[in-house]
């Protein structure tokens, strides 16, 4: 057993990921623990303030030279293509995407903006789907070569917030993708893992329409109750994709779910919901 924990504690020394949304939330507690682990890491973001910012902070802990940064908007081919080639230059190789990137816009249905719809597509599904035709060639032929797509528990479990109907589906459908994905990149021994991960304390709702959310959180209250699950934190979903990119050639985790197991007031949610 010792043996075999050293082995999964090493087995991501030197090797290159991308993680999109790789500034904030989950995306950089992502790219702290790969760092951690000896990797390196290429973190992509829409925003050039906040990536730098990032990785200045991670700098200050980690070697720079392991932290690649590219302005990246996952919805644009171009721009996915651009960054995936800048990374492969930059590295020399690539081993693994985390298609973390997404965003929600809450909403009743019949209060739904088209525009935020289209976004939370784009960014979510579209993203995902982009991103992964841009690394399989790049993975082909690496050492235990991984993608993994970051789903929610929203897309399966009733009791996660409401309102966030178009969130949840097209979650929904990044686990349907994933599974085909799955199928198609085992001739070439890459390993595709959906993790799915619980509510957990993050920037998720940042520029989020402050009466809109409420009402998602007082129907959510309305339906079942004042208290909800709480107590997991983004680093704890990062400890688990940093698991499933452990294990070695051959074997790979299918769906992982990772959900708060500890009592939370409804209310916390207000001011900082996930």
């Amino acid at each position: 057993m010792t043996a075999e924990k050293t082995s999964l504690d090493n087995a991501l020394n030197d090797n290159v990921y991308i993680v999109t949304g790789g500034s904030k939330g989950f995306g950089f507690s992502i790219s702290e623990s790969l760092l951690a682990r000896g990797a390196k890491i290429a973190m992509l973001a829409r925003g050039e303030q906040s990536l730098t910012a990032a990785a200045e902070k991670l700098a200050k802990k980690y070697n720079r030279e392991n932290i690649f940064t590219q302005v990246c908007d996952v919805a644009n081919g171009d721009d996915i293509r651009q960054a995936f080639t800048n990374t492969k230059q930059h590295f020399g190789r690539l081993n693994g995407l985390i298609n973390n990137a997404g965003l929600a816009r809450p909403g009743s249905v019949e209060t739904l903006r088209e525009a935020e719809v289209v976004l939370q597509i784009n960014t979510n599904f579209l993203g995902t789907v982009l991103c992964s035709q841009a690394a399989i060639p790049l993975l082909r032929g690496e050492n235990n070569p991984r993608i993994i797509n970051i789903s929610s528990a929203s897309a399966w479990h009733y009791d996660e917030m409401l309102h966030l109907s178009i969130y949840a589906s097209v979650k929904a459908a990044v686990e349907r993708f994933t599974r085909d994905l799955r199928l198609e990149c085992q001739e070439d021994n890459i390993g595709v893992t959906c993790i799915r991960p619980g509510a957990a304390w993050t920037e998720f709702a940042e520029g989020w329409d402050s009466e809109r959310l409420t009402a998602g959180v007082n129907a959510w209250a309305k339906r079942f109750g004042t208290l909800s699950d709480g107590g997991m934190n983004a680093g704890h979903v990062a400890e688990s994709i940093c698991f499933a990119l452990s294990y070695p050639p051959g074997v790979a985790v299918d769906l992982l779910e990772v959900r708060p197991n500890s009592i939370a007031a409804t209310d916390e949610w207000r001011a900082e919901p996930s």
